[in-house]
């Protein structure tokens, strides 16, 4: 057979030659091997190859596959890897369009014929010697998008579907010595169209290249469907298997290993091309992500008494099922405390390794999370097997996902939606399904498969549904599309949604339906997000058929890049000069593009605890929501605080059954002086885990009690007061308070000699925007606050003259049309105190305000944070349950979160206190009046994060920015386009705002 160009556009070709998909099994020609967990039947073609680019198909090395062709002028290039991220082509993001979208007018299956990178790559190899003498095919575990493969000139085949493997047999053309293998990769085919997802469009072999043999016989393929008895109490197991090769005299031999080796259960059963068993009533452990238990099935393959293959197949006893309408794990409903993660390095692309995988998922384990989407696509094997290991649920997803074709703008418009009911596409749709399935069927983590992401609904993609439910009984299908096309509602077994708000939710659970609830997708964390998420995790007690979600997304996918002034930044789309694109949109994860965590993870880790610990100045009470396991690993800490400072602290051991409440007495301290105690619990390891140290702490919960008294009152002394022609001058014993009347404010605090203003502060109605604010176009709706506090002018001052303290009070005409003033007043005593009073007094018919407060631009020195308040990380009013009142410490610097797009950082709420100084120990106390404020330190003022797109952008800090707020809005996330904020989070603009601090020299 020759090699086709026209195979490029024809959905019905998809794969040539093309070895039927089987289980990721691995096997051994030894239990020494086996024990080494190295298959010697394994040779990796991972590393540098030779490599050719050109632009489109025309410009492309015809002949390079043929022995007589000299590839000596070649590149090199590195496998796995993405061409893009080595100096090829370029790197393009892009969301739901077309990346041809406004270059080529195409429709399915067509592709350009001016832009189509061609990656032409040639390897030699000679075959290892455990290799020889035995059939030999190669794996190609992941290659975008399309490719032909030749060895030693002779055609081998052709494959799409870049994300699960395709591997052909080889043994015809291998010869003695060195052998030349070509692979010619192709950026777009017919594939390009239902490969659509939310991602960088790489191009390349970007996974695992490497060759296998397979012994005389071997276990082609084999199926362990595991799962727990009617009463879930007792273990059944049956087995469906694939021998191939010389089956005479050929017998298998099966034992069931516990963790320790010990053994459950064993016996044999004759070679045949097809062999099964099944064994029951077997005593075991059930698997769950909080007790992942794995047991090991031993399958020999005997040739008499000679021991041919050895194949060790990590097992899962578990039970997932629709019932009633709710979906069970062994018996118990279970909530997804989920996530979506894309495979990414801000290095590497999706060519990521066995480093970034063991981040991730000792990552989730430790911030509570329990269930992962593979968006939008299948993952690299290892994934599954630490999924397995560690404990994550997951959904299994087909790489399909057609955005382009059918949403436009937002709108639902099918018209040319693919695969839709179009029969040329349906063989390609569910061979990717088979390709999934047959990849991951033994994988205990994997409780859902998914038809694909965003493909709308048709007869295409409800055919993929009927074959999961015909090979796999033991499992459930999702599919979110049918939300967008309810005449194929049967697609998916649980109501599923994306970016549904809380209330849309709760209409739906009303109705009492058939399926339970699942939000595949939620909390679109992009930017400073992931507020309200507490709005979604508390309909988990209100509706039992709400069964969690997916928060949007894992990681943010930004690449490094150097750029023309020698600094290493972070990108997104736009930034390589790539169109169409969607910007910043990649930028969604809880944890940033470096792998550090971001900021919103503290909310997660809280909100997606298993245990629920609350507490009063008498008792502690735990709720242990965990499904299988009581409270026994861990051991809970119990502390007493007196205005953040530790006064008493102890260690309980208390074991709570999973599923039940109980509360617990402590003797805390008595006789307590006035002040506001803080008393605390903490959930923590008790030994180590696989994903964390001993002492861990997996939740916590707070009781924040104020015990009142009498106060002594601070001894005043006589002031010296200076009335200049524009300044009030307020002087004492070692300080000196400037108040201007022209500048309408603070001029001058001088404290031990040293001057601390730079300039007057400014009241502000404005906090830079943050991605939701500019997706729900929050510039266009509120953008009059932003010129309201930048314009403002003073209008009048009032002075007020006591023995021990002087009030000067200024009117501000906000930059409105019409009347609207706001008043500062500075109260000044003799110990140098400065107290400040900003009130704002409410106007009807105005938008909400996003934030009202005084900024104060400090010296470069005063680096250094201290509080007491609400952390250790950012915080806003819609986004704090997973932050704790204690005294916390950062720096300015620290405490501005590096998003891709600059924005609204480093809040933190109920602020007592807040402390900025220089290396000396130098500096300002702001100490909050009769209420809590809310503010952040920052090396960046708002104005400045306003009007930067990227990180480098921001001039080099030559000030600190302290500011002090009454409050600002939240920052939502429901979604990035569209959704507000929610309303019990908005500053209403009709209510009066007050606040009242003091600031004071250290």
């Amino acid at each position: 057979m020759e090699a086709s160009l026209a195979w490029l556009e024809d959905p019905e070709v998809f794969a040539v030659n093309k070895i039927p998909a089987h289980s990721d099994h691995k096997y051994y020609q030894s239990y020494e091997e086996a024990a080494t967990k190295q298959m010697k039947l394994r040779q990796s073609l991972n590393g540098t190859w030779q490599f050719s680019y050109a632009q489109n198909p025309s410009l492309r090395v015809k002949d390079f596959y043929r022995l007589d062709f000299d590839t000596t002028g070649f590149d090199k290039i590195q496998v796995p890897g993405h061409i893009q991220m080595q100096g090829y082509d370029k790197n393009q993001y892009i969301n739901t369009m077309y990346p041809w979208d406004g270059l080529d007018e195409l429709r399915p299956p067509k592709i350009s014929k001016d832009y189509n990178p061609v990656g032409s790559y040639v390897k030699t190899f000679e075959l290892d010697e455990a290799l020889r003498q035995k059939e030999v095919f190669i794996s190609f575990q992941g290659v975008e998008t399309a490719f032909y493969v030749w060895l030693n000139g002779h055609f081998v085949g052709y494959g799409e579907d870049a994300f699960s493997p395709t591997e052909f047999r080889l043994s015809d053309y291998l010869v003695a010595g060195e052998n030349k293998l070509a692979v010619e990769v192709y950026k777009r085919s017919a594939a390009s169209w239902i490969e659509d997802q939310d991602f960088w469009r790489f191009s390349g072999i970007f996974r695992d290249v490497y060759l296998y043999a397979v012994p005389k016989t071997h276990l082609e393929d084999v199926f362990v469907k595991a799962t727990m008895g009617a009463d879930y109490q007792k273990g059944q197991l049956e087995l469906a298997g694939k021998l191939t090769g010389d089956l005479a005299e050929v017998t298998v031999s099966y034992a069931l290993r516990d963790q320790e080796n010990h053994l459950i259960t064993e016996g044999f059963v004759d070679g045949q091309p097809e062999i099964s068993f099944k064994l029951t009533d077997l005593a075991v452990a059930a698997w769950s992500a909080e007790s992942p238990t794995l047991y090991t099935l031993e399958l020999a393959i005997l040739k008499g008494s000679q021991l041919v293959e050895v194949v060790q197949q990590p097992v899962g006893f578990r039970t997932f099922e629709l019932k009633d309408g709710l979906m069970l794990l062994n018996g118990q409903r279970l909530i997804f405390k989920g996530i979506n993660r894309h495979e990414f390095s801000y290095k590497k692309g999706r060519a990521i390794g066995e480093e970034e995988m063991l981040w991730d998922i000792k990552f989730m384990k430790a911030h509570n999370i329990n269930a992962v989407r593979t968006s939008h696509y299948p993952n690299q094997s290892r994934w599954y097997e630490l999924c397995d290991e560690y404990g994550l649920y997951m959904i299994d997803e087909t790489n399909l996902e057609s955005h382009g074709s059918w949403q436009k703008l937002g709108q639902c418009e099918p018209s040319w939606n693919v695969p839709g009911n179009k029969p040329e596409w349906q063989a390609n749709v569910l061979d990717r399904a088979n390709s999934l399935f047959q990849r991951d069927k033994n994988h205990a983590a994997v409780l859902i498969w998914s038809c694909g992401n965003e493909s709308y609904a048709g007869s295409d993609i409800l055919e993929m549904t009927k074959f999961f439910h015909r090979v796999d009984d033991s499992r459930l299908v999702h599919y979110e599309g049918v939300f967008w096309n309810r005449d194929y509602d049967e697609i998916s077994d649980m109501e599923s949604r994306m970016y549904a708000k809380p209330q849309e939710i709760a209409a739906y659970l009303e109705t009492k339906p058939k399926k339970p609830y699942l939000s595949c997708e939620y909390m679109h964390a992009m930017g400073n997000s992931l507020g309200g998420m507490s709005l979604y995790t508390d309909l988990e007690d209100k509706y039992q058929q709400y069964q969690g979600g997916f928060i949007c997304d894992y990681i943010d996918q930004a690449l490094l890049k150097h750029n023309e002034f020698g600094q290493e930044v972070l990108t997104y789309g736009g930034d390589w000069d790539d169109r169409a694109t969607d910007y910043e949109f990649c930028g969604d994860g809880i944890v940033f593009a470096d792998r550090t965590p971001s900021p919103k993870a503290q909310e997660v880790k809280q909100l997606y605890a298993n245990v629920k610990l609350s507490l009063t100045d008498k008792e502690v009470t735990v709720r242990n929501t965990n499904l299988f396991v009581d409270t026994s690993d861990s051991y809970f800490e119990v502390s007493l605080k007196k205005a953040g400072q530790p006064i008493w602290h102890k260690a309980y051991q208390w074991v709570v059954p999973a599923g039940q409440t109980a509360s617990f007495k402590v003797d805390f301290p008595k006789a307590l002086a006035p002040g506001e105690y803080t008393y605390e619990v903490s959930q923590k390891l008790q030994r180590a885990t696989n994903w964390a140290q001993a002492g861990y702490e997996l939740t916590f919960g707070q009781f924040i009690k104020q015990v009142v008294g009498q106060t002594k009152p601070v001894k005043q002394a006589a002031l010296k007061v200076v009335h200049g022609d524009v300044n009030i001058g307020v002087h004492g014993p070692n300080f000196s308070v400037l108040l201007s009347l022209a500048e309408g404010g603070l001029v001058s605090y001088v404290y031990a000699g040293k001057e601390y203003i730079t300039r007057t502060p400014k009241t502000s109605f404005w906090r830079a925007q943050t991605d939701n604010d500019r997706g729900v176009k929050h510039g266009f709706d509120r953008g009059m606050w932003l010129a309201a506090g930048l314009y403002q002018k003073h209008v009048d001052a009032k002075v007020e003259e006591q023995a021990d303290c002087v009030t000067v009070t200024f009117k501000h005409q906000l930059a409105l049309a019409g009347e609207y003033y706001h008043t500062v007043a500075y109260t000044v005593d003799s110990h140098g105190k400065v107290t400040i009073k900003l009130s704002y007094p409410g106007y009807e018919n105005l938008p909400s305000i996003p934030a009202y407060g005084m900024d104060f631009k400090l010296k470069a020195p005063y680096q250094n944070v201290r509080y007491y308040g609400y952390g250790p990380s950012e915080n806003y009013c819609d986004r704090k349950a997973g932050a704790r009142l204690g005294i916390f410490e950062t720096t300015a610097k620290e405490n501005k979160a590096p998003y891709l797009v600059p924005q609204e950082t480093g809040n933190r709420t109920g602020l007592r206190w807040l402390e900025v100084t220089d290396e000396l120990g130098h500096g300002l106390r702001f100490s909050a009046g009769d209420q809590a404020f809310e503010g952040s330190v920052l090396p960046n003022s708002v104005y400045e994060l306003e009007n930067a797109s990227h990180q480098e952008e921001l001039p080099a800090a030559h000030f600190v920015w302290v500011r002090i707020l009454v409050a600002q809005m939240g920052v939502g996330g429901d979604d990035s386009w569209g959704a507000p904020v929610h309303k019990r989070y908005w500053l209403d603009a009709a209510k009066p705002l007050t606040v009242t601090f003091s600031l004071e020299g250290i």
